[in-house]
């Protein structure tokens, strides 16, 4: 029997091409789409599976890494074949391809006997390569401000982020359906198109689906291809140009995924705190009730020579207010209440912040300020003698006035 004549579709080079955008986007998509519904129990379970959402989100950003090389690759390869090959451009949309939608439709109704005369590509295959090239603009703009949203807005105003985030996040799921619905019936479901796998067409299904394209070949109506000699002059112009274009892309790439310096690393290191200190340690087996003892104050540190000792009667209008202000402020104010605690006014002082009362009036052990500046490693280190006067003013009640 002999073997049904076929045509070439899609060399090596198409395939390879195709196949890595295939996974890229795979990829994109899962790991995007269980960012933009994380609640969801399935999302929840491939995260898992992934490794988590930090492992998420790195398979997202390489597999983005990846799209933006195979970006930079097809800018070079189309304009290899348009302008050393001279090859025709049978990828843009026309008039012919508005009359073959319109047949087609009439077609599938009924309504004509008449078939859409396709060409080497048809008005969806069209539809669907423009489709990728506005989705990759639109989730390459929508990605930078997400991914360095610090420097975005640095020139855009901050609404942008989350209208960015609402953009990419849309768009990539506007993407997936298309493919769901849309490629996969007309290139799996409708037809199993083994072109991706083989790189040929049989021809009866030249005839199905590129009937104008399979007219040019028997007729012989075949671009014929430049002289080598043509080809080489070409290239020796093309090549260099691109390797320049390239080089800019390149750098765009590195600035993309390396420029940002996110907000995590701009806050002030964290500063450990102790929760909670028992006073004196309970024996086991809990011993009978006896009299608490009076607890003991701090032991008093002494003003190094040449500093001033503590007054008899001190008050924060006069003595402490000012050594705050020197000292504390910067870092604990109304403004900034770094750890919740605001040292600019007495009541603030008085109300302590988030790790407890930074002030107890009469009571030096339970003062936070003064275990914090006991250890001599503070931010904001009182001198001894310094100390030594926040101490005494807290022993006498901290008075304001």
């Amino acid at each position: 029997m002999e073997k049904p004549r076929s045509y070439l579709r899609f060399p090596v080079s198409y395939r390879i091409e195709h196949w890595v955008l295939t996974i890229s986007f795979f990829l994109l998509s899962v790991t995007g789409i269980v960012q933009k519904y994380p609640d969801l129990g399935f999302m929840r379970w491939l995260i898992g599976i992934m490794g988590g959402i930090e492992a998420t989100r790195l398979i997202h950003h390489l597999s983005a890494i990846v799209l933006m090389f195979l970006t930079i690759y097809h800018i070079g390869i189309v304009g290899y074949r348009m302008f050393v090959l001279r090859q025709r451009l049978t990828m843009l949309p026309g008039k012919k391809d508005l009359t073959n939608a319109i047949d087609l439709l009439k077609h599938n109704l009924g309504r004509s006997k008449k078939r859409a005369q396709q060409g080497r590509y048809t008005f969806e295959e069209k539809l669907e390569y423009w489709a990728v090239v506005w989705g990759t603009v639109v989730m390459g703009i929508t990605g930078f401000m997400l991914w360095n949203p610090i420097a975005t807005t640095k020139i855009l105003p901050g609404e942008i982020v989350p209208a960015a985030k609402a953009a990419h996040g849309n768009e990539a799921l506007l993407a997936v359906l298309a493919i769901v619905i849309w490629h996969l019936w007309h290139v799996h479901v409708r037809h199993w198109n083994m072109s991706m796998f083989k790189g040929h067409l049989t021809e009866e299904e030249m005839e199905d689906e590129h009937p104008a394209e399979l007219a040019r070949i028997r007729t012989g109506k075949i671009d014929p291809a430049p002289a080598r000699e043509v080809v080489a002059k070409r290239r020796r112009v093309y090549l260099p140009i691109f390797a320049v274009l390239a080089a800019v892309m390149l750098v765009g790439i590195w600035f993309f995924i390396g420029y940002e310096t996110t907000a995590v690393t701009t806050l002030p290191p964290a500063e450990d705190v102790t929760v909670f200190v028992h006073l004196t340690p309970t024996p086991l087996p809990t011993a009978l009730p006896t009299s608490t003892p009076a607890p003991t104050s701090l032991p008093t540190v002494a003003a190094p020579a040449g500093e001033q000792e503590p007054a008899v009667e001190s008050s924060w209008d006069i003595d402490i207010s000012p050594l705050m202000a020197k000292s504390c402020v910067a870092c604990h104010s109304s403004s900034n209440k770094m750890g919740g605690l605001d040292l600019s006014s007495y009541q603030a002082a008085l109300a302590g912040g988030a790790s407890g009362a930074a002030i107890v009036p009469g009571e030096v052990q339970t003062s936070l300020l003064i275990s914090r500046q006991a250890s001599g490693q503070h931010p904001g280190q009182f001198s001894a003698g310094d100390l030594a006067l926040v101490q005494h003013w807290i022993e006498i009640g901290a008075p304001e006035k």
